[in-house]
């Protein structure tokens, strides 16, 4: 119990912040309403004498959990009460029943004390600015500034979800995650409990799912898309108990923070059929899945599953006492239903059409029996496909579309989608982050998200509750990995669905962010640091050669003793001094490294260019990439990087269903003899080849002319750039075609779904 008791405390620690002011700045994170401070004024001062006026249960519980952070890290503990008839040298907490803003809260700090108004969340909330006001530096005296500060949220859903099912972390973990949601005042945790490689909850009526699914044989080694795949043939696994889950509820609800369980449903269910094969249409015995992706066996849709999964939620319900049950519903393969006669029989019996259907008549059934028991059914936004359940709520990841169709019907949506809300993501350079999903969003990327789509009339936005962050565990094996992989990004996140969006700016949100770090050094966060990340922005030319490569120096630092060489050489301090956008006209290895005081901060960057005639010349595409895949947009293809392996998002466009269609402009009629053109192969991410690559030239940009086409076998022999020879030619544009597989084969993975289409750099020689 005191470990326990250390490892709570210690984690409320981060929440402290240095109080300051750079012009109107305040650095208080998430971003208040409104805060006025008052330079000059006499501070209040904690003391061992100081009193906490608590009358509400609630606030008392609030108070505690204050109370108990000052012991820890001031070794101050405050008396606290339910009166208290001095006027001075007391923190007053005051519930209000009835206030204009739900979760909100007032705060005054004068000379004699502080007021904190709010509501029961709002009183919390309050206490956790409180916190980030007292200064870093324990001492028996804790002065806080003098101020106003009126708060409340923009969002009722400020979310964050912790995927256990691929990786297991342990309870004292899954608290250590919910004190760093409730320090930045987030009141969602979505747990999501099940899936193919892991089945995490005790379910009583059914023990098999924690004696077998629990546990796999063996565990995936390094990147999904590096083939042949390698395993490590060690058991792994566990699962937490009711007793475990009521804890964590309870430990929770006393942070004001909500639990939506994910009991995962009808696909990602391989460690349920694990455990009973019967679910499944075929019944063939299965392992628990030592590898990521989507499998085709799922449940069953008889009625023998269907109870099943009405027993299994039967006793979640009893667990978790919040509106919300998420089902999953998402990358649900239809193979085994295709072919499975007591499917097909079903969709005979209820006049189904087709499998999408049937899918949706078997979330309708859940549904029904969860509103039966005054739950409110979420899952992710393929529950849209065949029909939305009546009453269902929605995540939209798949980007915003889904989101914005739901509310369009009036349906409840949180908006996560992948491209800002998903941090398995990078968040820097790929080649300097540990191993990830794949993707790059960065802190910026992030906090630039508005969850609300403007094409939404505002009776259909008020169904948008809020914003989530999303934490798949594929690659994220230890406590440690987590916390690198949310922070700084849930800090970005917390401003998103907090602040008014008339409130947010990123250079005030970095500049508090900065001094942040300071905090999270102290207390042993491991946390990205790729803001401080030098990047490197290739741009035209200027003289229509080549292209010019722009240092942007880490946030806060300026470019002054930034150097670099493009010989391959390591920069020293005596290198070559970065004073504007570098030149590259021929293929070079730019490094660059950053010295302050003789010394080298930072690691340094490399990246090699390779210069072609399509180098830096401006491009057009038909299509738009799709937004999860697009940095740096379409002059990607001509920049003279060359994606890298296992990708990342970070240097190729991505396609969904689409099929690049580009035009080069070489600037001048030029002679072209060979054109290369860098696909990925990546089938296990359902990244898949194109159906065929076809080259046109022309002169004046508007009839063009096909000299080359590539056809499906040829560019499998090629597996990755698809290398065009043709006869000598003279063309000014240059056009290339690539066409997308389109819908994924049957027994490919992602059957059924849009194929992705993943193209880098266009070189023309």
């Amino acid at each position: 119990m005191k470990i326990k008791y250390l490892l709570v405390n210690i984690i409320l620690l981060i929440s402290v912040s240095v109080f300051s002011e750079v012009g109107d700045t305040i650095a208080l994170i998430p971003k208040p309403v409104k805060a006025e401070f008052y330079a000059g004024k006499e501070t209040f001062h904690i003391t061992p004498a100081t009193v906490i006026v608590a009358r509400s249960h609630s606030a008392r519980s609030d108070a505690q959990i204050f109370n108990d952070y000052l012991l820890q890290y001031y070794g101050i503990r405050l008396k606290i009460k339910f009166f208290c008839f001095s006027g001075k040298n007391v923190i007053r907490l005051l519930h209000k029943h009835h206030t204009r803003h739900h979760e909100s809260y007032i705060m005054n700090v004068s000379k004699s004390g502080i007021i904190i108004k709010g509501d029961k969340s709002g009183i919390f909330y309050g206490l956790q600015t409180l916190k980030q006001l007292l200064p870093v530096e324990k001492s028996a005296g804790l002065s806080v500034p003098a101020c106003n500060i009126t708060d409340y949220p923009r969002y009722s859903w400020r979310g964050m979800h912790l995927d256990v099912g691929r990786h297991f972390f342990p309870k004292e973990f899954i608290e250590k995650y919910i004190d760093y949601l409730a320090q930045y005042k987030m009141n969602t945790f979505h747990w999501h409990l099940t899936e193919d490689q892991g089945w995490r909850i005790e379910i009583k009526k059914y023990p098999k799912l924690t004696e077998i699914g629990a546990w796999r044989d063996s565990t995936l080694i390094g990147s999904y898309s590096s083939m042949p795949h390698k395993f490590d043939h060690q058991k792994y696994g566990g699962f937490y108990s009711q007793d475990d889950v009521r804890e964590i509820v309870e430990y929770a609800r006393k942070r004001h923070i909500t639990i939506v369980p994910e009991i995962e449903m009808p696909g990602h269910s391989q460690a349920a059929l694990a455990s009973y094969p019967e679910l499944s249409c075929t019944g063939e015995k299965l392992g628990v899945a030592p590898l990521w992706g989507v499998f085709d066996d799922v449940y069953c849709t008889k009625d023998q599953t269907i109870k099943f999964l009405e027993d299994v939620l039967t006793e979640v319900i009893q667990l978790f006492p919040g509106k919300y049950i998420h089902i999953g519903g998402d990358e649900v393969p239809k193979s085994r239903w295709t072919n499975c006669p007591q499917c097909q029989a079903v969709m005979k019996r209820e006049k189904l059409k087709d499998e999408n259907e049937l899918q949706s008549y078997f979330i309708r059934r859940i549904e029904k029996f969860l509103n039966s028991k005054g739950k409110t059914l979420i899952g992710w936004d393929e529950i849209l496909e065949g029909g939305l359940a009546p009453k269902a709520a929605v995540m939209s990841w798949r980007g915003t579309e889904g989101g914005i169709a739901a509310a369009r019907q009036f349906h409840d949506v949180v908006m996560t989608p992948g491209s800002y809300c998903y941090f398995d993501h990078c968040q820097g350079n790929p080649r300097y982050e540990p191993l990830a999903f794949g993707g790059y969003t960065t802190v910026e990327k992030v906090y630039s998200y508005n969850p609300t789509p403007d094409e939404l009339t505002p009776d259909q936005q008020k169904h948008i509750l809020g914003a989530q962050g999303n934490v798949w565990t594929e690659y994220i094996d230890s406590p440690q990995k987590v916390e690198y992989m949310i922070f700084p990004r849930i800090c970005a996140l917390s401003e998103v669905d907090w602040t008014p969006l008339s409130e947010k700016n990123y250079d005030d949100f970095k500049g508090r962010l900065i001094r942040h770090f300071n905090l999270l050094d102290n207390y042993h966060i491991n946390y990205s640091r790729a803001l401080y990340e030098m990047k490197l922005i290739p741009m035209p030319s200027s003289g229509g050669q080549g292209v010019n490569c722009q240092i942007l120096a880490a946030s806060g630092t300026g470019s002054e003793g930034i150097v670099y060489t493009l010989d391959g050489s390591t920069p020293v301090d005596k290198s070559i001094k970065y004073t504007g956008p570098v030149e590259i006209k021929k293929s070079s290895t730019l490094k660059t490294a950053w010295f302050k005081g003789g010394k080298q901060k930072g690691y340094t960057i490399e990246q090699q260019f390779i210069i072609n005639k399509a180098t830096g010349k401006k491009i057009t595409l038909a299509n738009p990439p799709d937004d999860r895949y697009n940095t740096g947009g379409a002059f990607t293809l001509v920049d003279g990087i060359w994606g890298i392996i296992p990708w990342f998002g970070m240097e190729w466009l991505g396609f969904s269903g689409k099929d690049l269609d580009a035009v080069i402009d070489l600037g001048s009629e030029q002679s072209v003899s060979k054109i290369t053109v860098d696909v990925l192969n990546a089938e296990n991410s359902w990244i898949y080849l194109p159906a065929s690559v076809e080259a046109l030239i022309s002169g004046d940009g508007i009839n063009f002319t096909s000299i080359k086409k590539v056809s499906a076998d040829e560019i499998k022999r090629l597996n990755r750039a698809v290398v065009m020879d043709i006869p000598p030619s003279k063309a000014r544009y240059v056009k290339i075609v690539a066409k997308n597989l389109g819908k994924i084969p049957v027994g490919k993975p992602g059957e059924g779904n849009d194929a992705w289409l993943f193209v880098d750099e266009i070189a023309v020689e």
